[in-house]
């Protein structure tokens, strides 16, 4: 199995990294942590970490699973998130 490049990408003081999309799944992140440290981590992993913060964003703002607030008179296309929450250590 090839491996695909490796994205690096810095958590910032807040605990977030920047991610506005899905990576491919076999692609390597290389994350620099606030605290000195690195880490690595699948594409497939960090998918994961990206659904995770959108679902806690739509459920905090309540919308539907599908990023809808059925309530609201003008429904809003962007419903994504584009700062993800990370911390040094994660699995």
């Amino acid at each position: 199995m090839e491996r695909n490049s490796l994205i690096q990408l810095t958590q910032d003081t807040d605990g977030y990294v920047r991610m506005s999309r899905h990576f491919p799944a076999q692609t390597m992140i290389s994350i620099s942590f606030t605290d000195g440290t690195t880490g690595e981590y699948s594409g497939r992993r960090m998918n994961e970490i990206y659904d995770q913060a959108l679902a806690d964003f739509r459920l905090a703002n309540n919308m539907d699973v599908k990023g809808f607030n059925r309530n609201a008179k003008n429904i809003h296309r962007r419903n994504a998130v584009e700062h993800v929450p990370v911390q040094s250590g994660m699995k």
